[in-house]
C-alpha cells in the first residue's frame, strides 16, 4: 500500500531502484517549522506527550526534505518514566532524573511498562502520523537500548564517561542484570505496541555502546538487545529491525548475528571493512559525518557520492553516522538528501 517502500525493501535485501535515505533527528530543531510547534508548549515533556503535535513534527521532514521515511517524534527516556522513574528535560542542560537507581529497593520499585496506558500518547501519535502520511512513506518506531537507558537511570543525566553507571556493572552485577532485564522487558512490549499502532520498521539506539569494554558490552549490552529483538521478531517476524550502536567497533560481528535486518554505522566505521565483518545477509545504514553538512553544496554532494560508492548499491540505507546537529541549516540537509536520491553509480 505504501507509495514509497524503498527503505523496507532495502532493509529486507530486496532490489531497489535507488538507495533510500532518512536522517536521525530529522524531526527536530533544524527546522523552523518544528520550533514553531515546540514554542506552543511550556516544556519538552508536554510537547512529547501531545500526540497531535508529535505527529505534526514527525511528518515535517517528509514534506520539507522529501526523505524516504518518517520517524516518530518522541524520546528514549519515555521508557524509564513508564517504569516509574520520571525524567525532566532542561533546555540548556538536557535530560536528567531527579531520582536515580542506587540499590535493589530502587529496582524492585520499578515495574514493567504498560504501553497501553503509560505510553498511549506515543501510540496515539503513531496513529495520527500514519493518517497524515497517507501511505506516502514508512514510519519508523524506536526505543533506546537497555544499556543506554540504564546509564541514564543510574547516572542521572548525560555524562562524558558514565562512571557511576559503569561502576555499578562492576560492583553490583546482579543488581545491574536485574535492572537491565526489567528495562528490556519494558522496551520489548513498547516496541510491540508501536508496531501494533502502525509503524513499519523499528530502530534500537545504543548511544553509549562504545564506552564499555568488549566483553562487558556483550554481557550487559548485546545480550539485552537480543532479548528485545527476539521478543519483537517472535510476534512480528516480518517487521524489519535496525540496531544502531555508536562506537561499537569491536562488536559488529556479534551484533550482525542478532536476528536483525539492518546494522547502523557511525561515521568512523569503514563501510568496506564492516561489510567484510558482517557478511552480505544484513543491510548497512549510514554513515556520513554530520559535520559534512556544514560544508558547501558541492562538498556535501562530493562526500555523499563517495559514501554511496563505498557502500555500493546492495543492502544500503543512506543516513548520517549520528543525529543531525541543531545548528545545521535546513538547505544543507536538502542537498544531502538530493545527492543520495540523484546518485548514479
Amino acid at each position: 500500500m505504501l507509495q514509497n517502500d524503498l527503505i523496507l525493501k532495502a532493509a529486507k535485501g530486496e532490489a531497489v531502484s535507488r538507495t533510500p535515505v532518512w536522517l536521525m533527528r530529522q524531526a527536530g530543531r533544524v527546522l523552523k517549522e518544528y520550533r514553531a510547534v515546540r514554542n506552543k508548549f511550556a516544556d519538552f515533556k508536554q510537547f512529547v506527550q501531545n500526540p497531535e503535535a508529535a505527529a505534526e513534527v514527525t511528518v515535517q521532514p517528509v514534506d520539507i526534505f522529501k526523505v524516504d521515511a518518517a520517524i516518530i517524534f518522541s524520546d528514549i527516556l519515555v521508557v524509564p518514566e513508564a517504569m516509574g522513574l520520571p525524567y525532566q528535560m532542561a533546555e540548556a542542560k538536557g535530560p536528567y532524573f531527579e531520582k536515580v537507581i542506587k540499590n535493589l529497593q530502587d529496582v524492585d520499585a520499578l515495574h514493567v511498562a504498560e504501553p497501553e496506558s503509560s505510553l498511549k500518547y506515543v501510540t496515539d501519535a503513531i496513529a495520527y502520523s500514519i493518517d497524515i502520511l497517507a501511505n506516502r512513506v514508512p514510519l519508523i518506531g524506536f526505543a533506546g537500548a537497555p544499556w543506554t537507558i540504564f546509564a541514564y537511570m543510574v547516572e542521572g543525566s548525560g555524562s562524558k564517561n558514565f562512571s557511576v553507571a559503569r561502576r555499578m556493572l562492576y560492583t553490583e552485577p546482579e543488581l545491574s542484570h536485574k535492572l537491565l532485564h526489567k528495562i528490556a522487558l519494558s522496551t520489548a512490549v513498547y516496541l510491540q505496541a508501536q508496531i501494533a499502532a502502525g509503524v513499519h520498521i523499528i530502530q534500537i539506539f545504543d548511544s553509549w555502546a562504545g564506552i564499555l569494554p568488549h566483553n562487558q558490552y556483550i554481557e550487559f549490552g548485546i545480550n539485552y538487545i537480543k532479548m528485545i529483538v527476539d521478543a519483537v521478531k517472535a510476534k512480528y517476524p516480518h517487521v524489519p529491525i535496525i540496531v544502531f550502536c555508536k562506537d561499537a567497533y569491536n562488536a559488529r560481528a556479534q551484533l550482525s548475528k542478532l536476528n536483525i535486518d539492518v546494522l547502523g554505522m557511525d561515521w568512523c566505521m569503514d563501510p568496506v571493512a564492516t561489510r567484510n565483518i558482517v557478511g552480505t545477509n544484513i543491510t548497512l545504514q549510514g554513515n556520513l559525518d554530520p559535520c559534512v553538512l556544514y560544508g558547501s553544496e558541492n562538498d556535501i554532494k562530493t562526500h555523499t557520492q563517495n559514501m554511496l560508492t563505498s557502500f555500493g548499491k546492495h543492502r544500503h540505507i543512506a543516513n548520517l553516522g549520528h543525529g543531525l546537529y541543531p545548528d545545521i541549516e535546513a538547505d544543507k540537509i536538502k542537498h544531502f538528501v538530493e545527492a543520495v536520491q540523484n546518485y548514479k553509480d
